[in-house]
């Protein structure tokens, strides 16, 4: 069963990730209307990069952007949680040594330590933004079931690779498996769900970013902090 999960199946999800991310990277660009203001975005190129630019970085800073620093405990397990989901999947140890068998790839490591921290940062992080949809009801009140099901998605890898990892629970063997596979659903459930945020968010931000440098022709001031 290893085998098969960590060989052809694993394949398989990564084209299915790659390709469908491609695909929805493809139709968000084809979407967007280029007729429009075409003679302000033809000449005022550089502004509107300089401005995509200062969007995300912005954004993607704890507290760069006005938005972070109205709720700063919010911020704080917000980027707890994407810090750990983004860093322990791409530089665990373990998963480097599979992408190595696998796919020849070499990959560098963090240590050990650090990566059982940053899991149980995000693990937590993710029980108190779960506990933050139920409590408060401006946020409970535009949650579905949908929502949680996605969290549930996300956290589910890194539950079971700790689980798998620190021998917990009495069998690793169903620990190691169900994290695999815990793990490919994620990878699968990212082009065709709000999971698609891990690169449509560079797309949307950029576009916003963009639009406005462009038509503030550099102006000082801008809402890229909001």
């Amino acid at each position: 069963m290893y085998q098969i999960i960590t060989g052809p199946l694993l394949w398989l999800t990564f084209a299915v990730f790659i390709g469908g991310l491609a695909w929805r990277v493809y139709s968000y660009i084809k979407g967007l209307d280029w007729k429009l203001d075409r003679v302000a975005y033809g000449t005022q190129t550089a502004y509107g990069i300089r401005g995509a630019a200062r969007s995300i970085a912005a954004w993607i800073v704890p507290f760069g952007s006005q938005g972070w620093k109205v709720k700063p405990i919010f911020t704080i397990l917000f980027f707890t949680f994407h810090i750990g989901l983004v860093v322990v999947p791409l530089f665990l140890a373990g998963h480097a040594v599979v992408l190595k068998m696998r796919f020849g790839i070499g990959w560098p490591t963090i240590p050990m330590l650090a990566a059982d921290i940053l899991t149980v940062a995000m693990i937590c992080a993710g029980v108190f933004i779960i506990i933050r949809r139920i409590a408060l009801p401006e946020v409970r009140i535009i949650t579905s079931l949908y929502d949680y099901l996605l969290l549930a998605i996300t956290l589910a890898p890194f539950v079971t690779g700790f689980m798998a990892v620190h021998q917990l629970g009495g069998d690793y063997e169903f620990w190691l498996l169900a994290h695999v596979i815990a793990g490919e659903i994620m990878l699968l459930a990212v082009p065709f769900t709000k999971l698609f945020h891990v690169v449509g968010f560079f797309l949307s931000r950029g576009q916003l970013g963009m639009d406005y440098g462009i038509k503030r022709g550099g102006m000082t001031g801008s809402p890229m902090t909001w």
